[in-house]
């Protein structure tokens, strides 16, 4: 196939999308309006540290594998699994440490929250259970192609959706299976994966630790960032164009309800094919005429967003892993203010990421990278009204459960709030997940990977079907590539 492809947003999306693309023919070519690829999957440095700016947990590598090799690539992607996946610290001074090893983590939660390990081992079966009912059904194909409901995989789905936990929600799932609310905690905290409310989003979404717990977490030798260099060299093997400082103005659609040109600084760059990998708020508000916008999908509640700390740290800290988390006192009451009151709560869950544990090169000799990042609403004003108090309760609630003075320590610190993650990655008020999970039906209510109004238009990332995240981001671009080639092959 000789036809072109003009893809909007080098994000995690757009780029494995463009590897697809150029293996089946097409020319393709990416508008990207940083100096840099990768969207939210990109990297801070400063004073001899290194960042990753945002996703920070790994799974499913096999999805990259995938790309590099349809790409028959040279150039490997190497990672490491995890032997301790999280590290757990809850206020009244209990620790727990979550081991990929699956008895041993039974076992610690037996010890430590007096839950049976039968228990445990069941739960995490069940969520098992759940992503595989589901996974041909919700992360393989399209949701909104007739052809793909009649089809044994989705025939399949249908038949088990009662035992699915589809009107049940996580919180109420967690509280029938264990006897401590720590234990319901830890479990419920899986919803932040999606941006959602576990007191909200349906029991189905339990099966998000199965990617953990299951399939296991990893890392990229040298941060989550490696994953961003990694496609990015797979699509210049493959001959894509990616044009950085290309901001995307308008989408010029025909009266036939074709784009026929993307504009960008100014000039009109017609293609045969359109694909966006930005934020689908953004993109119906800014760039497509208001006609097209899907008003039901843009008025939908959306994730939560994120305040992010970069503190260079001249200190090693020996209880604290890769991956790390500072439970709340009151989970319910952090989600009601997230969710309902639109504002952080005083006493917020924290969560402290630090590659240097396995990335010597990230710090300095004796110090770490920490990546510290509470959960916060997507943003509806101007400012953020809260930074202040936000910075203090953070720094009290580490020296609290750390049991140290977090400032004397801190010798380079930058910061990313909602508004910084709008302006940087064109995510509607800074929602790291475009819509949110709250809703039992919600896997039914994202954005499709095509527009059904425009006949070349194809829709990537984290705000579409199948949702956010690393894998899913991947899997969109996955669905995406197949009905384009379906279409072009008529």
């Amino acid at each position: 196939m000789s036809k072109t492809v003009g893809i909007i947003g080098a994000g995690i999306g757009g780029l494995a999308l463009s590897i697809r693309l150029a293996n089946q023919g097409f020319k393709v070519t990416i508008f990207e309006k940083n100096s840099y690829p990768g969207g939210k999957l990109s990297e801070l440095k400063m004073d001899g540290f290194r960042f990753d700016k945002g996703p920070s947990l790994f799974t499913m590598p096999s999805l990259i594998d995938e790309l590099t090799n349809l790409q028959r690539s040279a150039h490997q992607f190497e990672y490491q699994k995890l032997d301790v996946i999280t590290n757990y610290f809850y206020p009244d001074g209990t620790q727990l440490k979550a081991s990929a090893n699956l008895e041993e983590f039974a076992e610690e939660v037996h010890l430590k929250l007096n839950e049976k390990k039968a228990t445990v081992l069941k739960h995490i079966k069940r969520n098992a259970f759940y992503f595989k009912t589901t996974e041909d059904l919700f992360l393989k194909q399209s949701l909104h192609q007739l052809k793909n409901f009649i089809n044994l995989k989705t025939v399949k789905g249908i038949l088990f959706s009662p035992f699915l936990g589809l009107f049940s929600t996580m919180n109420n799932k967690n509280e029938q299976t264990f006897s401590n609310p720590k234990t319901v905690q830890l479990f419920n905290r899986f919803a932040t994966y999606n941006g959602s409310n576990p007191y909200k989003a349906p029991a189905l979404m339990n099966m998000i630790s199965h990617l953990e717990f299951n399939l296991g977490a990893y890392l990229p030798i040298k941060g989550m960032h490696q994953i961003t260099t990694h496609l990015v060299k797979l699509a210049e093997e493959a001959k894509v164009t990616i044009n950085y400082n290309a901001t995307v103005e308008t989408l010029e659609v025909g009266s036939n309800n074709r784009i026929s040109a993307i504009k960008s600084n100014g000039v009109s760059y017609p293609f045969d094919i359109v694909a966006s990998d930005v934020d689908i708020h953004l993109l119906y508000k800014y760039l497509l005429p208001k006609s097209f916008t899907p008003k039901k999908l843009i008025q939908q509640e959306k994730s939560s967003s994120a305040y992010v700390f970069y503190w260079g740290i001249n200190k090693e800290f020996a209880a604290l892993g890769l991956h790390n988390i500072l439970f709340s006192d009151d989970y319910k009451k952090e989600f009601d203010y997230l969710f309902s009151k639109q504002f952080p709560t005083d006493d917020p869950t924290i969560y402290i990421n630090i590659t240097s544990k396995y990335c010597k090169d990230d710090a300095p000799d004796g110090c770490e990278n920490w990546f510290v990042m509470v959960n916060v609403p997507h943003n509806k004003n101007e400012s953020i009204n809260y930074a202040a108090a936000i910075r203090k309760d953070v720094v009290a609630k580490i020296n609290l459960m750390l049991k140290t003075d977090i400032e004397k320590h801190i010798i380079t610190e930058s910061i990313l709030n909602p508004i910084d993650i709008e302006n940087q990655t064109s995510s509607f008020g800074g929602s790291l997940y475009g819509n949110s999970s709250n809703n039992k039906f919600a896997a039914f209510l994202r954005h499709a990977n095509f527009s059904s109004t425009i006949k070349n238009l194809y829709l990537v990332g984290g705000s579409v079907h199948p949702g956010g995240g690393i894998p899913l981001c991947l899997y969109s671009a996955k669905i995406a590539s197949q009905i384009i080639v379906e279409q072009e092959k008529k």
